[in-house]
């Protein structure tokens, strides 16, 4: 088709939306059509997703979706900074603030939608933002060097969103205000709100609900706000961040049909009053409903990209509705709603799961007949959120018991072939680019597309919001293993070796640090996900200091300073307490030291003391005073054994029958620093009365009247598994040597990041397989996998100890590199307890 000859379309917004259009376009019919776009921002299409990950170091650049070339590459003339202000319906023509005239024969709106703004009595003052684009995130950068005190009006998706914002800019208190008497009123219930605004508090967040805003104070710039019950605070900056408003003004203009609250009207084919013009997106009104995420402005793009190159493609396709179920990280707390999360009984049977502890709230609705997912809301923990979705909207059948639905499947027996392999070829694996199983099964098939790279790159799946890829990667899996194609679970992109392989092909090559097994069998500069995962192999491996021989870099961020971070930058100090038994003499050091350095003291669940509130270069003054009063390294930062949480046994329990304390010590300090896939929790009990609650952990050991029973691959958490029985009635030398089977046996065969429960749950035969590999030796690898883990065992050395006494590792230990290594002697600890108990939660909250 010549240039002559092709339909003009001009696309006015260079959203998400409006670029999505473009590239369905061209893919579905590059030579039919001549497109003009017009974008009212001075950048081309950026990804306002992730738009919060600009002040965790991402550029303007990194969030960009196409960069200027790509519309020049497809003959797209792209006119930036230049928005349209009058739709001449009657020539077919708009008309741009800069003058430019433009004829089509197709208009697409994708004006979007702009940030609604309450009326507030000084809502013009300085300090006081919107969230929306890279200019206003640029705008509150500059103001947040100047600012201490924030607070965003908005307790929805974009609100918390916005209250991330403040926590990347450094700011050092932030509050978040609500009109609604709960968080997230149009996605979760009261109970989920609840839990949400518990762990948003945890994390510093200060959350007011039912607040009404009514005046900015201050005078050129925001020092306060008052709300309408009397009640004041102190801020010095203020994000608007309280839902949007379709951006509908050229269309009104142009008398097009609005809605009475605003919107452009369209039919299902996204076709306004006028049949030449569509609107896709915020801006469009459809069925009475706005759409205010993504993945329907998506799909919206591919309806009239379809519609309008049917003459060369004869698919045609209309958009009716569109499932607004959710999944997000708002904060680092997952957050999902899916189907109806709010019908309630008798019209439902409501299943709730809820672990304050944890901060877990699952609830499941199920339908009268009990055979139906209705919906349901996640907090904290929303990893079944794929399949619960996939669940709802194919309705799949459910369990016979549906809270399995949440907690699993009890004993971790299998699903009975449920899953993503039994979703029907139509159902939408990815919403964001209207991706269904049956296409990619036909490129995994057809075409022997067998990675996840590949998947995105042929069919754009995963390339959204992300949501659906561990749903795709379970369907290439499920795929391949159905078609009776090896699986090769490589690590990353830079190595193409299993785990597994990896760990075999380091030991052999006798492999110390993260470089050499790149420059050996890698390739590029490596990853996030390549390289802790090879610290993991060479630490299980050889055991040797984790910092030594340039492999700080390599290391999980908690691993290069042996601490985990905490919330406002400070670390904790956790050290080792075998059996949770400590002498009077090693108490005092604890509370000398703490008082000292103005730490929180705590006692875990796992019968230690944590410290909180250290700062970098406190480290290894702290844990030189506890070294020398003979504690060692807890490893609470590392994937490592944690501890051996025991009960006191036959020492002083009339229910005993078995020392519990000195086994639980034992076993504690054989494993001690031993580095595994993930991190390792382990207990003794004394007596069938399992004060210790070793059947939810990695390996437990409960005492009988013959010597002790190994239960094995328990999980606590958030997702609690009993542990299953290994063998029975041990004396304490063989229970050991059991031990060090199993996990050799789980060091060398499970996947980074891997707990021992998942591991067993995906292990062909189960338990009856492990227990013939560790008990039964049918592998004859009993004595290597013995051997091996003697060796672990004599070359441990305290990673702290190492630190303080080597100066190459001790100087790491800095917040910023020009830092003094001695502090000034006038400064003075305040403990960071004290402070927040000390605050005047009266003035805040009142």
């Amino acid at each position: 088709m010549t240039n002559g000859t092709k339909r003009r379309v001009v696309v006015v917004g260079n959203g998400m939306v409006g670029y999505k259009f473009c590239e369905k376009l061209i893919a579905k019919a590059p030579d039919f059509f001549h497109i003009t776009v017009f974008g009212e921002e001075p950048r081309p299409a950026y990804d306002r997703v992730h738009l919060s990950e600009y002040f965790a170091g991402k550029t303007a650049e990194d969030l960009t979706l196409a960069p200027l070339d790509w519309y020049f590459d497809n003959n797209i003339q792209i006119h930036l900074s230049d928005p349209i202000t009058h739709i001449d319906r009657e020539n077919k023509t708009v008309l741009s603030h800069h003058g430019l005239s433009v004829p089509y024969d197709y208009l697409i709106l994708a004006t979007g939608s702009a940030p609604f703004v309450p009326s507030i009595l000084g809502i013009e003052k300085e300090g006081v933002f919107v969230y929306r684009t890279i200019e206003d995130l640029e705008m509150m950068q500059s103001h947040a060097k100047k600012a201490r005190r924030g607070a965003v009006i908005g307790g929805g998706l974009l609100g918390l969103e916005a209250g991330k914002a403040l926590i990347d800019l450094g700011l050092e208190e932030i509050h978040v205000i609500e009109f609604a008497p709960k968080l997230m009123p149009r996605q979760i219930d009261q109970s989920g709100s609840d839990m949400l605004k518990n762990k948003l508090e945890a994390l510093g967040l200060k959350i007011h609900l039912s607040k009404n805003t009514q005046e900015i104070t201050g005078n050129d710039s925001i020092s306060g706000m008052t709300f309408a019950d009397g009640s004041k605070l102190d801020v010095d900056m203020l994000v608007i961040s309280a839902g949007i408003k379709p951006r509908d003004e050229v269309a009104r203009l142009a008398g097009l049909e609005v809605g009475s609250r605003g919107g452009i009207v369209v039919n299902n084919y996204l076709q306004t009053s006028d049949p030449a013009i569509f609107a896709i997106g915020e801006c469009a009104l459809h069925n009475h409903m706005i759409y205010g995420l993504v993945a329907p402005g998506y799909d919206m793009a591919d309806v009239v990209a379809t519609n309008l190159s049917k003459a060369a493609t004869s698919e045609s396709k209309s958009f009716v509705s569109f499932d607004m179920s959710t999944k997000l990280k708002l904060i680092g707390v997952d957050v999902a709603s899916f189907g109806n999360p709010f019908i309630q009984e008798p019209d439902c049977q409501t299943i709730v799961y809820e672990n304050k502890s944890k901060g877990v709230y699952k609830r499941i609705n199920i339908s009268i007949d009990g055979k139906s997912l209705l919906g349901g809301i996640l907090i904290g923990d929303a990893e079944q959120y794929n399949m619960l979705l996939q669940t709802t909207i194919n309705n799949l059948v459910i369990p016979k018991d549906p809270e399995d639905l949440i907690l699993g499947s009890r004993g971790g027996e299998s699903d009975g072939g449920a899953g993503v392999m039994a979703l029907p070829d139509e159902a939408l694996i990815c919403s964001c680019e209207a991706v269904s199983k049956g296409r990619i099964c036909h490129e995994i098939v057809k075409n022997k597309v067998t990675t996840i790279d590949g998947i995105k790159k042929c069919t754009k799946a995963g390339t959204g919001c992300g949501g659906c890829v561990p749903l795709v990667k379970d369907l290439v899996q499920g795929t391949m293993k159905a078609q009776g194609i090896y699986i090769r679970n490589i690590l990353c992109e830079h190595f193409d070796y299993t785990r597994q392989e990896l760990f075999n092909l380091v030991k052999i090559n006798n492999l110390r640090t993260y470089d050499e097994v790149l420059d050996k069998f890698g390739k590029d500069d490596g990853c996030e996900v390549c390289k802790p995962a090879i610290a993991s192999i060479l630490a299980s491996l050889w055991n040797e200091m984790i910092l030594q021989k340039d492999n700080a870099t390599a290391q999980d961020s908690n691993d290069r300073f042996l601490a985990n971070i905490q919330r406002g930058g400070t670390y904790s100090v956790v050290p080792r307490i075998p059996g949770g038994e400590i002498t009077p003499e090693k108490l005092i050091v604890i509370g000398q030291v703490a008082q000292k350095y103005g730490l929180y003291t705590k006692i875990t669940g796992g019968q230690r003391i944590d410290m909180f509130g250290a700062h970098v270069g406190d480290l290894p003054q702290i844990w030189e005073e506890l070294v020398a009063a003979g504690f060692e390294s807890g490893h609470a930062y590392g994937k490592s054994l944690r501890t051996v949480k025991s009960c006191v046994g036959t020492t002083w329990c009339r229910f005993g029958v078995q020392d519990s304390v000195s086994f639980a010590i034992e076993v504690e300090n054989r494993y001690k620093g031993l580095r595994s896939p993930h991190k390792l929790k382990s207990a003794v009990s004394g007596c069938i009365r399992e004060c210790a609650e070793a059947q939810s952990k990695d390996f437990g050991i409960i005492a009988t009247e013959k010597g002790w029973n190994l239960y094995v691959c328990g999980n606590g958490g958030s997702k609690p598994q009993h542990a299953l029985l290994l063998a029975t009635d041990l004396s304490s030398e063989i229970c050991l040597k059991l031990i060090d089977r199993f996990l050799m046996f789980y060091i060398k065969t499970a996947e980074p990041l891997t707990r021992t429960a998942t591991w067993l749950n995906k292990m062909e035969g189960g338990i009856a397989y492990l227990k013939s590999v560790i008990i039964d030796d049918s592998l004859g690898i009993c004595e290597e996998l013995e051997k091996e883990m003697q060796t672990l065992v004599n070359n441990y050395q305290c990673e702290w100890k190492e630190a303080v006494e080597t100066p190459e590792i001790r100087k790491r230990f800095v917040h910023f590199v020009n830092a003094p290594e001695v502090k000034d002697p006038n400064v003075k600890y305040e403990p960071l307890r004290d402070q927040i108990m000390a605050t005047d939660w009266n003035k805040v909250t009142a």
